[in-house]
């Protein structure tokens, strides 16, 4: 994924920048800049790697260095940014979020149109970003650049691009990541994350509609490109990526967690001694599902932050399930001769879930009954890479339709979507044995979207249903 924050203001803003981009760090893991530009210096800028520190720690001496009245800053989980740019726009910093699915193609279309060369980075992949500035740079003023781009992008791109004059900000054709702009005296920011603005002292001025391109400048937002009609938002911001804190087209992250474990509950059979959820973004949803059903919500682990405090690092699998494992502290006397029930925000290899209920299992619990907080995930993320895994095969609900198939069933993902299939029953069924669960019941798309409280046809749920 990844976030990002701008600001752009009468005054300095280095230290709004500075928190603003921080309060991001949950979106990204790998590497992180800031950008700025004031009058007396110029251009400045900072790229750190955060895969083993946090964000403050790695820009805590540029932040006492950097001045500048306009800036960018943002957290990614790929490729190095904000990247400066010179080209006949004038010089210009920029960073993005989204997913290109077409780069080989549009790599090749900037090639013949005369671009001489790219910046490798390490791992001899091209930089995203490059990219799109390269794509933008083709047309003769950046409005039409950033028009001209979020065309020919397959996937999504929301970008900001900072000059001198202010930020130019545009969400991705479809809205699929929100864009927010908050206002102070004095000064304008733009943020992914709704509540990143709230303690610097600004509030919310409006978000921007899909495809829409504005300038942000100290004394006002104004848009050059009007919003489209039609939307695609994650589902996944408030299942899961969203801080509990931020709210998209209105709806409250923590608010919609409430709702989405309440409906679990309204569905449910089974009379368990405690509810309890993976923290921390498993924590609300079980909180509702506990209010719902009246069964006592208890927290029989505690996730250990002193040393650990980023949810996703490191970067290497193996590493990342080690390390969440370690992260969560059983307390035994809520656990022992109890029967739980536990709700994560969802499975995707099942891994770190299987550890986590061996884990209660190790300390005395009787059973573990797991309730995902969104359905299966059936499709590779073609628009976020909220998903790290290189195969669809990496998710367990295919790892498990592909050994059915190999019981010489054929196999429809069809019917493995529709929660009130036989085969849709099998494929959980077989789930929850080879997990070692001792049931498991995931969220209904339909209830999912409920929890939501936006119109199905407005949320992206490719990932659940293949449905574009």
């Amino acid at each position: 994924m990844g976030g990002f924050f701008g600001v752009a203001a009468k005054e300095d803003c280095v230290f709004d920048l500075f928190f603003g981009t921080d309060y991001h760090s949950h979106l990204g893991t790998r590497r992180a800049g800031m950008a700025v530009y004031s009058r007396e210096k110029g251009y400045d800028r900072a790229i750190h790697n955060i895969e083993n520190a946090p964000f403050r720690t790695k820009f805590d001496k540029d932040v006492n260095e950097m001045k500048g009245n306009v800036g960018i800053g943002c957290i990614s989980d790929f490729e190095p940014q904000p990247l400066m740019v010179r080209s006949h726009h004038g010089t210009y910093a920029i960073a993005t979020v989204g997913k290109i699915n077409n780069m080989d193609q549009l790599i090749k279309d900037v090639f013949d149109r005369g671009h001489t060369h790219f910046l490798e980075m390490s791992g001899g992949d091209i930089n995203a970003t490059e990219l799109v500035a390269a794509i933008v740079n083709q047309k003769d003023n950046l409005v039409e650049g950033i028009r001209y781009a979020q065309e020919v992008i397959e996937g999504s791109m929301t970008l900001l691009i900072m000059t001198p004059i202010g930020i130019y900000a545009a969400r991705d054709r479809l809205g699929r990541t929100p864009v927010v702009v908050g206002k102070k005296d004095g000064a304008r920011c733009v943020s992914f994350e709704s509540f990143a603005y709230l303690n610097l002292g600004y509030v919310e001025e409006r978000e921007l509609g899909p495809g829409e391109i504005v300038v942000v400048t100290p004394e006002e937002v104004r848009t050059l490109v009007a919003p489209g009609k039609d939307m695609k938002i994650c589902t996944f911001l408030w299942v899961y990526y969203g801080y509990p804190s931020s709210a998209y087209e209105g709806i409250s992250v923590e608010e919609m967690r409430y709702h989405c474990g309440a409906l679990l509950a309204e569905r449910d059979q089974v009379r368990p001694d405690i509810v309890a959820g993976v923290p921390d973004s498993g924590t609300a949803h079980a909180i509702g599902y506990a209010n719902q059903s009246g069964i006592p919500f208890s927290r029989p682990f505690i996730k250990y932050t002193p040393t650990w405090p980023r949810s996703f690092m490191p970067t290497i699998q193996t590493q990342r399930n080690l390390i969440a494992k370690m992260k969560l502290i059983p307390v035994e006397g809520l656990i022992r001769n109890k029967s739980l029930l536990l709700i994560d925000d969802s499975i995707v290899r099942g891994t770190q879930l299987r550890e986590t209920t061996e884990l209660l299992y190790q300390s005395g619990a009787r059973e573990v009954h797991i309730r995902p907080a969104c359905p299966p995930i059936m499709f590779g993320c073609k628009y976020l890479n909220f998903s790290r895994s290189s195969s669809e095969m990496d998710l367990i609900a295919r790892r498990v339709l592909r050994e059915m198939e190999q019981d010489e069933r054929k196999i429809d993902l069809k019917a493995y979507v529709d929660p009130d299939t036989p085969e849709y029953a099998g494929m959980v069924e077989r789930i929850g044995k080879q997990l070692n669960f001792t049931s498991l019941r995931y969220h209904r798309l339909d209830d999912m979207i409920t929890s939501v409280g936006i119109e199905k046809c407005k949320l992206c749920t490719y990932c659940w249903d293949g449905r574009e």
